[in-house]
């Protein structure tokens, strides 16, 4: 329970009706304590932080001001949305955020009533607040439906998709933009709160509408009055592109006044049709090191609240993301045609030294999946060897134009994408399940799968040495600790490697982060073990040979079972037509949520004990009762 002498007015806060409750001279101090506790608590286990410290007086005011759950509230991503949890029946659980059975790191309709649409990823809020609004107008709800999404996730196509519809339907909407990459003066904030309450104002309203209603029986002067608004608004606000897409604009306001915040939003609450309302945050506010730094603390680790130290992980090695980034800057220096292309994942994706030392072949395309895709293709087009670094989990957004951009065409786009498979704390919005199915469906697609680090750094390279789209797949974090060589060497195509000869006649294909955890699987039933690489092209010819010789067959992938690896396999069988007993293990037809990478590969079935588990019965008999010598084609 929560310390009442150390969070006196957060600790009397259950519910957003026990917020509005106090009298509005308590919510500066209530936002005080409520940023402390996100302090102390995130400090505890980590998680997205910076964001969530920006939009504490905006959660406060708009949970203040609006009669939440029954008016709707949809937060965009929700990295920010720590301080929504703790104000809606979350506040104990919070330190429990992203742990194995704990808080969903994002907005979740399972978990809270409150959580009107779940997210992960961007720029979805302003399409589903509309399709809520509309709802709300369709069964004649009095409702009020608010998005709140940020100036990053506004520069996704989807965003603005959303904005030109809504402002063509006569629909009680409000979109909020919170703009914390702007920074605001204390004069500038006045005058932007000053013109907000007269723009929200009723008064000012009413005459808008009344003037509208009596100028349009007269043209000319209509037009006049039309243009002469625009101008001034013009010159004086920034959201003149908004007004022109159906949206009454107004602010920017100072995101962190609540005095302005919760006035404001209460007069726009009142207004009809579709209203914007710009809001200026600063991301980390209120912790200085956040503040000089919000990159470093978007997502902090475990960290020290007084001295501002994150307590760094135990390293073994480099994780797949830095040998990517490496390999890039590596093959940058050997290769005038490489460039590199993220969608605002620059850190993530270890394209940071890159990015310094290549800036003009360095792309960051912000939150635009669908760009990144195509300008890749386009750049292939020119003879450029562009390499797009991306998660698996946003690869999805991009799969029209991986199909119809790039692989119909047979542009030699070289995708690296990272997070491939179970991710851990972000949970089922980012788990990367999908890809391997996804991709080797594609024609002309050359999809591959490391087993270790010097591994995926041979492939990468393999990747930019085919005149054709290739992918090469890794998981998070670190891999098993193999050596990287330094010297790039073009794998095989489509060539498989055998890593163990067994003698029980059980023949395991591990693909990718599998083969680690495959090997002892492999030492214990005495069976043959291959590193498959390849996806597509499959080996065809050794998976042929070794089931002619082996009496059944275990797939093992790091990707869901439905379509995936594993199929691939049977397929192959089949149209062979080799008959054989066969088993894919992987990840189940389920979403898997949030937990550490090692509790979701539990959930999953592939950690040890569930790859045991998988195996048993099919293979039940232990080794030492099974075990034989197995006669080999072509053997004496």
């Amino acid at each position: 329970m929560l310390n009442g002498d150390a969070y006196p007015l957060l600790s009397k806060v259950d519910s957003p009706a026990d917020l509005r409750r106090l009298p509005e001279a308590q919510l500066a101090p209530l936002a005080a304590e409520l940023r402390q506790y996100l302090v102390q608590t995130v400090s505890q286990k980590g998680g997205h932080f910076a964001a969530g410290l920006g939009t504490v007086e905006l959660t406060v005011a708009l949970h203040y001001v609006y009669d939440t759950p029954h008016d709707r509230l949809v937060w965009d991503v929700g990295h920010q949305a720590y301080p929504h949890k703790v104000l809606t029946g979350r506040r104990d659980q919070l330190a429990t955020i992203k742990l194995k059975d704990g808080l969903a790191p994002f907005p979740s309709r399972r978990e809270s009533g409150y959580d009107t649409f779940g997210v992960g990823h961007s720029s979805t809020s302003i399409s589903a607040a509309l399709g809520m609004a509309i709802a709300a107008a369709h069964s004649g709800e009095k409702r009020r439906v608010v998005a709140v999404i940020g100036d990053g996730a506004m520069s996704a196509g989807q965003a603005f998709e959303a904005l030109n519809h809504a402002g063509a339907l006569d629909v009680d909407m409000l979109v909020v933009l919170n703009d914390n990459d702007m920074s605001i003066s204390e004069n500038v904030g006045a005058m932007s709160n000053y013109f907000a309450r007269i723009l929200a104002g009723k008064t000012y309203a009413a005459l808008r509408e009344g003037s509208k209603k009596i100028l349009r029986r007269m043209p000319t002067v209509w037009e006049l009055a039309r243009r002469s608004e625009e101008h001034m608004k013009g010159m004086v606000l920034p959201g003149t592109m908004f007004e022109e897409m159906g949206f009454n604009y107004i602010g920017p306001i100072d995101g962190h006044d609540l005095g302005a915040l919760v006035s404001t939003l209460g007069h726009q609450r009142e207004l009809q049709g579709p209203q914007l309302l710009h809001v200026v945050t600063r991301k980390g506010k209120g912790y200085a090191p956040a503040e000089a730094d919000p990159i470093k603390w978007h997502g902090p680790g475990p960290f020290d609240p007084t001295s501002g130290t994150i307590f760094k992980e135990q390293s073994t090695g480099p994780a797949y993301s830095q040998v990517f980034g490496q390999w890039l800057c590596d093959m940058a220096e050997r290769d005038p045609r490489i460039v590199g292309i993220t969608p605002a994942m620059r850190e993530g994706s270890g394209l940071v030294e890159f990015s310094r030392r290549f800036p003009q072949r360095y792309f960051d395309v912000a939150i635009a999946e669908q760009h990144a895709v195509t300008l890749g293709a386009g750049l292939a087009c020119e003879g450029l060897r562009p390499v797009v670094a991306i998660y698996s989990t946003f690869l999805q957004r991009a799969y029209d134009q991986l199909i119809h951009d790039v692989a119909l065409q047979n542009l030699p786009v070289a995708f690296a994408i990272d997070r491939g498979g179970l991710v851990g704390g972000d949970g089922a919005t980012h788990q990367g399940a999908f890809d391997l199915s996804y991709l080797r469906c594609v024609p002309n697609m050359v999809v591959m799968a490391p087993a270790d680090e010097n591994e995926c750094r041979q492939m990468l390279y393999t990747a930019v040495t085919l005149d054709a789209p290739a992918a090469v797949r890794y998981p998070r974090g670190q891999g098993p600790g193999v050596r990287i060589e330094a010297e790039m060497t073009a794998l095989p195509l489509g060539r498989a490697e055998v890593r163990r000869e067994g003698h029980s006649g059980l023949l395991i294909l591990a693909f990718g982060s599998m083969v680690a955890p495959s090997t002892a699987l492999a030492e214990l039933h005495d069976a043959t073990l291959v590193n498959m690489r390849f996806v597509k092209p499959l080996d065809e010819e050794l998976v042929c040979r070794l089931a002619d010789s082996h009496d059944r067959i275990v797939t093992v992938e790091e990707n869901a079972v439905a379509g995936g690896a594993g199929s691939a396999v049977s397929e192959c069988l089949a149209a062979h037509g080799i008959e054989r007993e066969v088993r894919h293990i992987g990840i189940p037809d389920s979403f898997i949520e949030h937990g550490s990478r090692e509790d979701c590969l539990a959930m999953a079935g592939l950690d040890t004990a569930g790859l045991e588990r998988g195996l048993a019965a099919f293979w039940p008999a232990p080794v030492a009762a099974r075990a034989r010598v197995r006669r080999r084609p072509g053997a004496a």
